[in-house]
Parts: structure tokens; sequence; C-alpha cells
């Protein structure tokens, strides 16, 4: 993988981050976003050991203007994209469909199927054959979790995204992956649940493991829906 670019939205934190320091491990050159410019700056830093190239740049998912501003940078700096992994988004506090608010339904709905959609269609005319989309889902995508509506509704919205994607992208050789990891200890559960059982979860890192394994299978192969869950089993 040394050499091929890739970037990576929500690459900060939790498992965006485990599979930028995976990536960089691999000799990938970086594109890294996220709405912190000091936590970007900070990542960076970390990761600029060595001769890999490292783009940090600040981007809202959810605005067009300041997707086609990461872009306009990507195509300056790297001039085209081999790997992109759709990983931004947030969740909502535990609360009834009768309870939940418009305004946070819209909230994530605009990060994690907007976003997924602005930022995809930004990369693919600088990706070519042989290239690689990673959309990061959740098992939320196939599931449903009572109190988190607007969260389920995003990602089984952005599983038919991928699912698309990838019937499109065939013909041209880019492969599309959805990732559907269970329980993660991540800073989303703060969110979600901020009492939850953490020692049953999986790392990052592990997810990120199975991502590297994923893109890196010959060309005539591809993993479509890659499901991975804690070996505990439901939390």
């Amino acid at each position: 993988m040394r050499g091929q670019i890739a970037l990576i939205t929500g690459a900060t934190r939790g498992i965006g981050l485990a599979i930028a320091q995976a990536l960089a491990t691999e000799g990938c050159d970086l594109i890294l976003t996220g709405r912190g410019p000091s936590a970007l700056a900070r990542i960076r830093r970390e990761l600029s050991r060595g001769q890999r190239r490292i783009l940090a740049e600040p981007c809202d998912v959810r605005d067009p203007g300041s997707v086609e501003t990461l872009f306009r940078a990507t195509r300056k700096q790297f001039g085209r994209l081999d790997i992109l992994i759709n990983n931004a988004g947030i969740a909502h506090p535990h609360l009834p469909i009768d309870q939940l608010p418009f305004a946070l339904w819209r909230d994530v709905m605009a990060t994690n199927l907007d976003g997924m959609f602005l930022i995809t269609q930004a990369a693919l005319p600088v990706m070519k054959r042989g290239g690689t989309i990673v959309n990061n889902l959740s098992i939320a995508a196939t599931r449903v979790f009572a109190g988190s509506a607007a969260y389920n509704a995003s990602k089984h919205g952005a599983l038919g995204f991928t699912n698309t994607l990838r019937e499109e992208l065939r013909p041209k050789g880019v492969r599309v992956i959805g990732l559907l990891p269970g329980a993660t200890d991540t800073d989303i559960w703060k969110t979600l649940w901020p009492q939850a059982p953490r020692p049953k979860m999986m790392s990052p890192k592990t997810v990120a493991e199975a991502v590297v394994y994923a893109i890196t299978l010959a060309s005539h192969a591809t993993v479509e829906t890659l499901e991975i869950l804690p070996t505990s089993g439901t939390l």
C-alpha cells in the first residue's frame, strides 16, 4: 500500500483515527479531516514520521462548500485518491420518537447520510480503477435499537446508498465495502449509552486491522459487507 493516497473523514478519534494509524503503518499517504483543527494538527504530528505525506484539512461533511474546499486541497497536493474511508458520524441521546427533537434528527441525518453522499460524490472524479471506498455503517444499518431512531434511520439509509454505489462502481473497478462494526470502545457511547459495559467491546484497532485486510485483498476479490462483532455477543 506504500504510496497510495487515503482520505479518512472523522479521523481524529475512535475508528477513524485507528484506521488512519493502520494505513500510515502500511505506508499510505493520508488526507485527514474532521471538524477540530487542533485535533487534526495533533494527529498530523503523530503520524508524520517517515516519508509519508499528510494533508490535515478541517471539513464539515454536512456543508457542500466545506467539502469542495477539502477536495480542492486534495487535488492540489495529490491529484488523485486511492482509498476513501467515510467514517464521520454522530449519535444522539437515547430518546423515543415522540420526544426526539426534529433539529436533532436533522443533524444526525445531515452528518451520517448527507455527509457520506457529499464526500463520495466529490471523491469519485479523482478515484481510478483499483480504488476502494469503505463506508462505516455500524450494525445499526441492519438492526434496530429502540431510542435511536435518527441513528438507525441514518445508518439504514447509508446501507442503501452503499449498496447502490457498489453496483454503480463495479464496471469502473472501484470496490465498495460496507463496514458494520458492533460495539466498539469509542466516544460515541458517551451519547448513545454512557453506562455501556466498555470491557465487553472491541477496540478501534481491531476494527482497523479488519479494514486493512479487506482493502488489501487481491484485485479480483472483494469483501462487500464486513460485519465485526465482540466475541461476548450482545452487551
